[in-house]
């Protein structure tokens, strides 16, 4: 299986939705255009800021045709799966295989506290389900209230073929480097999932990061990767310096209403998130992002 095109920085794209909370199809089509001239190199479609937990079936798949469309093979597209039952998973993965996904992530369910073996089977029956697309796992400890050990996930990157890379979103650079550390010699394809950690994830081996600035300052992102990967590792981590105050002006926002916040605040019109939230009020919140982004060069 080719993996090779499995690197970089992945934005995992915002939503845009209409007054009546269906995707906005010219807005997206835009954004899509807009993250990819930015510098991304890949997008992942129904990840957490992309409020997937709101989002039916249907409208999935038409979220996901939009979006292969407008990449046109530009870049790849990922298709999210958060969803806890593994039969709606599987549904969900083969949907997302018969229309274009160059690869599927898939969240650890939450809510549950499975056992390690439920989990494993839980991600083997997935991706048997569709054993010719490459599947990544997500490990996102702080929303789903456990993490992923590297036990388990160096058992299912040695026994299921098609498991080849996670993003590992626990903020723990101990965790992330044993994910690589462990995995390496099947040439599994480990992403930071902190924006703030990119440079360190890739120093300690990681391909890449799947990074929600890239909706609202992808060039800072991009050259933070960019850098690193050309030798110029000074100037990366310079990169990471600049960005990191605007990633973490975000922190006082609910999640993940800041991230169409900072889009909006750079022009983009990317409408409101889901209910039950809001855009962030006028007030402190608000104008800490807006100065950091204002001090970074980004309005």
């Amino acid at each position: 299986m080719n993996t090779e095109f499995i690197k970089g920085v992945i934005v995992p794209i915002i939503t845009p939705i209409d007054a009546q909370e269906q995707i906005d199809e010219k807005k997206t089509r835009e954004h899509v255009d807009y993250v990819i001239d930015g510098g991304m190199h890949g997008i992942l479609i129904f990840g957490s800021n992309g409020e997937f937990y709101m989002v039916e079936e249907d409208e999935m798949e038409r979220g996901l045709k939009i979006m292969v469309d407008q990449a046109a093979g530009r870049v790849p597209v990922y298709f999210g799966i958060g969803a806890i039952r593994t039969k709606k998973c599987i549904r969900l993965a083969k949907m997302a295989a018969a229309n274009g996904a160059a690869g599927i992530s898939i969240l650890q369910p939450m809510f549950l506290k499975p056992t390690e073996e439920e989990l494993f089977r839980h991600f083997q029956a997935i991706a048997d389900a569709v054993a010719d697309v490459p599947v990544l796992l997500y490990n996102n400890p702080g929303r789903v209230g456990y993490t992923m050990s590297a036990n388990l996930v160096e058992r299912l990157a040695h026994e299921v073929e098609n498991i080849v890379g996670m993003k590992d979103t626990s903020g723990d650079i101990t965790q992330t480097a044993e994910f690589i550390r462990r995995t390496r010699d099947v040439g599994f394809k480990v992403f930071g999932g902190k924006d703030t950690l990119l440079y360190a994830s890739m120093c300690h081996g990681a391909v890449g990061g799947v990074c929600t600035s890239g909706n609202f300052m992808p060039e800072l992102i991009a050259d933070v990767y960019n850098k690193y990967v050309q030798g110029d590792l000074e100037g990366s981590l310079e990169a990471q310096f600049k960005l990191n105050p605007v990633r973490l002006s975000m922190d006082g926002a609910s999640f993940p209403v800041a991230s169409k916040d900072m889009a909006n605040l750079r022009g983009r019109q990317i409408g409101l998130p889901y209910a039950p939230s809001l855009a962030t009020p006028e007030g402190p919140v608000l104008d800490k992002i807006r100065t950091e982004m204002t001090r970074a060069g980004l309005i």
